[in-house]
């Protein structure tokens, strides 16, 4: 007995010739997007609903991304991602079973186009090959509904056909070249980065086709943040490779400066010397340990949009250098942008703010009135649902925020430098900044800089012979009490010249307690201050 057989049982003739539509044969000889197109038309008059949308699984298996829709164009002109088990297609995905929502609210929906839209009521089915999940099929109603068992039969038969038919006609050069560049286009993942919360959309502009927009976020080897954007001129398949090769550049050059103007110059000059036919705007931005402060260098890229609780958003003024590959080597700039917390900062590329036939000024104005402090995922909804909306944006569109938390305590710090004399200055303003969020007082900043500078200088002059090593800098609170550690993986040399070696002696005056432990992996030095003029 086929599907249609057990479905029909009981029904209308002229219900059955529909449902037996949903098998027809002649839908094989479609295209996967023309064949969503036609079932998803069908399922619309069958069912006699309002909405209808297709999500699928995304190469990292976290999320659905919005791909084919009757009724719920926004959701791909913005880009909706919906992770797994959240949400109503979240859940569908996770339980593997049809769902129904008799009256939609903000308890069992995430996604707020829903809402916006008016869909009341909703029935899902996921899409199955085998025991793996592909996605979600939806269904929405504009009024009330309760949908039957058949309804969500019927649903199911039309999803089963989407996922066969999506399968098989994707070969597997398509899926590969698919999950290269998508893996090119988007870290697999945004960093988990306490004291930060990070959001970011990809949604590619002309009808589909990717370019060459990017953006990335990594760790440094200092424990400083790195945060890019990039847009290479051009569309197509040519574009994104070259925005590949971009990307993996920038994180090459990171392990050789932290200076975001000097690794835009180091990646310019590869650009000149290897890469004549690219151009490419790239915004780079380094935030230090503690999220205080973000050093910003642009290659003639939009400037980000920086919003502070209390005031009005406002773009950053930072100097818009050549882009990459358009003139010969030339000195870059750094500009510094304060982070306090609560704030939000915004990087995008062009193809948000940028409309044909209307002043950049206009998308730009646009831009910041919509980034208000808050969540990164909710800013970045707001941004897109403002500037996207229902209308599809000619280029490719990338946007990244980054959410500073607002105070709740100081997040642990670690920095780890070469133990050489130019570290301790990097080491001395991390320290102090962190002290500072921690509320230490003046005489207590001033006591706990000199304690750690100690045993840092004493690290960088006595731990290493010539060859070098790392000095590892820990701070962390417990409670009011402060500890700092200091650490080396060297073997200590003895001190030299008159009136040297006292700097333990020194350190018990500064802080409550000390502790050097000496191990066969190095040294370790353990310092307890308790801030707020309760302990020594």
């Amino acid at each position: 007995m086929s599907p249609a057989d057990g479905i029909g049982s009981g029904l209308p003739a002229d219900r059955l010739r529909r449902i037996q539509a949903l098998t027809d044969i002649g839908l094989a000889r479609l295209e996967v997007e023309e064949l969503l197109e036609e079932l998803l038309g069908r399922v619309r008059e069958l069912l006699e609903v309002d909405t209808v949308a297709v999500l699928l699984l995304d190469p990292s298996a976290n999320y659905l991304v919005a791909t084919a829709t009757r009724g719920l164009e926004e959701e791909i002109r913005q880009g909706v991602r919906i992770p797994i088990g959240r949400g109503f297609a979240g859940r569908i995905a996770a339980e593997r079973r049809a769902v129904t929502i008799l009256e939609v609210d903000h308890s069992n929906v995430l996604n707020p186009i829903l809402r916006e839209k008016g869909v009341r009521s909703l029935l899902g089915v996921p899409l199955m090959i085998g025991n793996d999940v592909m996605g979600v099929l939806h269904v929405g109603s504009l009024q009330p509904r309760s949908f039957t068992d058949e309804d969500a039969m019927l649903l199911q038969l039309a999803a089963d056909r989407v996922a066969l038919a999506t399968r098989a006609r994707m070969s597997q050069a398509e899926r590969t070249a698919a999950t290269a560049l998508q893996r090119s286009l988007l870290p697999g993942q945004l960093p988990t980065v306490p004291g930060l919360e990070l959001a970011a959309r990809y949604v590619p502009g002309g009808g589909g086709e990717v370019g060459g927009d990017w953006y990335d976020v990594f760790d440094l080897p200092s424990g400083r943040l790195c945060v890019v954007v990039g847009d290479v001129v051009g569309r197509g398949l040519q574009a994104s490779v070259a925005m590949g090769r971009l990307r993996n550049a920038v994180r090459a050059y990171a392990l050789l400066t932290e200076d975001p103007a000097e690794l835009l110059r180091w990646l310019d000059r590869q650009v000149q010397h290897f890469e004549h036919n690219i151009m490419a705007t790239v915004l780079c931005a380094v935030a230090e340990p503690g999220h205080v402060e973000v050093t910003v260098s642009s290659a003639g890229h939009p400037p980000p949009v920086l919003a502070l609780p209390g005031m009005p958003s406002d773009l950053v003024e930072v100097p818009a250098d050549p882009p990459i590959g358009l003139t010969g080597p030339r000195r870059r700039q750094n500009t510094v942008v304060p982070l306090p917390a609560g704030a939000n900062l915004v990087l995008y590329t062009d193809g948000l703010v940028e409309r044909r036939g209307e002043p950049l000024d206009s998308g730009l104005a646009r831009l910041t009135a919509a980034v208000v402090p808050g969540p990164a995922e909710t800013v970045c909804a707001a941004v897109m649902g403002r500037l996207i909306g229902n209308e599809p944006s000619a280029d490719d569109v990338a946007v990244l925020v980054l959410a500073r938390d607002a105070e709740r305590g100081v997040a642990p710090l670690t920095l780890v430098e070469p133990a050489v004399p130019r570290a301790l200055r990097g080491v001395r303003q991390a320290v102090r900044d962190y002290l500072r969020r921690a509320g230490a007082s003046k005489e207590e900043l001033a006591d706990v800089m000199l304690a750690v500078g100690e045993a840092s200088a004493n690290v960088v002059e006595h731990a290493y012979g010539p060859a070098g090593g790392l000095l590892e800098v820990h701070l962390e609170m417990h409670g009011r009490t402060l500890t700092a550690t200091v650490r080396d993986t060297g073997d200590w040399r003895e001190a030299r010249g008159t009136n040297r070696g006292r700097g333990t002696t020194m350190m018990h005056e500064l802080v409550d307690a000390v502790r050097v432990d000496h191990d066969g992996r190095g040294t370790r030095v353990v310092l307890d201050k308790t801030l707020g003029g309760v302990g020594r």
